[in-house]
């Protein structure tokens, strides 16, 4: 386009700005008539009360980095809200990237890729994607997300749906049984999450060129939508805050989980239960092991055991709002492609505040507090205890 075809439509704009300016003017006027103002608003008031309840004793925020990540966690949460929740709208959903290395949230992990797109009960979907070389590649429904959450519902992995020679898979999400690859639709449903793990040298995540193809469709065809009004505006903004709300909590509350060791440098031992199925997010087919670890300058921790037969493990180390250390530049996390092993098949890890000089290095970036958290995802059999002990490097 030539410079004076865009002057001209520059023109043509303020034109039509001066022919709507009553129009504006008369709505301007009147701010309170606008439910998305309002709505914007108690956004706003949430992520105050956000600020001054950091300092409050439930939080237990003590160091000027306490502080930097409880708002950092806020905000990647609120990045998450504002992609998935703003314009979400089950009658045409869309997958989003659930988290990244910019993007930390919720336990994520190094070595899988997840998306989420919301949904509901009163529709079926369609869902195409190719398992592009992932270990593990599962579809979990998610019952009153966005929310306090309400737990976990039905649940698909690749060992219980076909692919063809490609890779290729379709799957039907509906109330009503069909042929085929089939996800039952939950009562409640409000947003469905995909899982494709990977145990690999390189870390998914650091291979910024691999691609999950991955689609969502309605199976009805739907009207084409309308221009979202100020209503619609506002009900969006309302979505975002409450995944706000539900989702930036404090970590040091009381914790029934079995899997959650509230021990520093131990952990209880992972046992497969039912009890992921309460936690909103998690993975049914994941066992879970999470402790604390907490080290002086001078001290290290070692922790040896075995890999079970299972799809996939790894241990991963987290800051104490469930947000992966830096993994593009630092090794926070093992799978089994990546720790050493002796001849017998154990294993020996360090978490360390610097370079120990040995394999299987956890760095905690010279933090003297954060979270280790396992994956034992479909183990066989019971999983070998997982052994610790506190050491002083020289």
């Amino acid at each position: 386009m030539q410079r004076r075809e865009l002057l001209k439509g520059v023109a043509l704009g303020g034109l039509a700005a001066t022919l709507l300016a009553p129009t504006i003017a008369a709505v301007a006027q009147d701010k309170t008539a606008s439910e998305a103002a309002q709505a914007l608003a108690e956004l706003q008031s949430t992520l105050d009360e956000l600020e001054a309840a950091f300092a409050t004793p439930a939080w237990n925020l003590r160091t000027p980095q306490d502080y930097a990540e409880a708002r950092r966690v806020t905000l990647h949460t609120l990045l998450h809200g504002l992609q998935c929740w703003l314009e979400a709208d089950p009658a045409r959903p869309f997958f989003t990237l659930f988290t990244d290395q910019h993007k930390k949230l919720l336990g994520d992990n190094p070595d899988a890729r997840y998306y989420s797109a919301v949904i509901d009960d009163q529709h079926g979907y369609r869902i195409r994607g190719n398992l592009a070389g992932a270990t593990y590649t599962s579809f979990t429904i998610e019952l009153a997300a966005g929310t306090d959450g309400g737990g976990i519902g039905s649940t698909l992995n690749d060992t219980q749906f076909k692919a063809d020679e490609n890779g290729d898979y379709e799957i039907i999400v509906s109330a009503e049984k069909v042929d085929g690859n089939w996800l039952p639709m939950s009562k409640g449903a409000t947003s469905l999450t995909t899982r494709h793990y990977y145990e690999r040298e390189q870390c998914i995540n650091n291979d910024r060129l691999h691609h999950i193809p991955i689609d969502i469709q309605n199976l009805q065809k739907v009207a084409p939508r309308r221009s979202p009004n100020d209503a619609d505006i506002a009900a969006g903004i309302r979505r975002v805050t409450a995944f706000v709300k539900g989702n930036v909590i404090p970590m040091n509350g009381e914790n029934s989980l079995p899997w959650v060791s509230r021990v520093p440098n131990q952990f209880n031992p992972p046992k497969k239960d039912d009890s992921n199925n309460a936690v909103t997010y998690a993975a049914r087919d994941n066992v879970y092991s999470m402790a604390p670890f907490v080290l002086g300058p001078d001290q290290a921790l070692l922790i040896r055991g075995r890999f079970p037969t299972c799809r996939f493990s790894n241990v991963v180390l987290f800051n104490r709002f469930l947000q992966t250390l830096d993994y593009e530049e630092r090794s926070i996390s093992l799978n089994r492609a990546q720790a050493v092993l002796d001849a017998e098949g154990n294993f020996e890890m360090i978490v360390a505040h610097r370079d120990p000089g040995r394999p299987n290095w956890l760095d905690t970036e010279g933090r003297p507090f954060g979270i280790m958290f396992w994956r034992f995802q479909l183990p066989e059999g019971d999983i070998p205890p997982l052994e610790t002990e506190v050491i002083t490097l020289s």
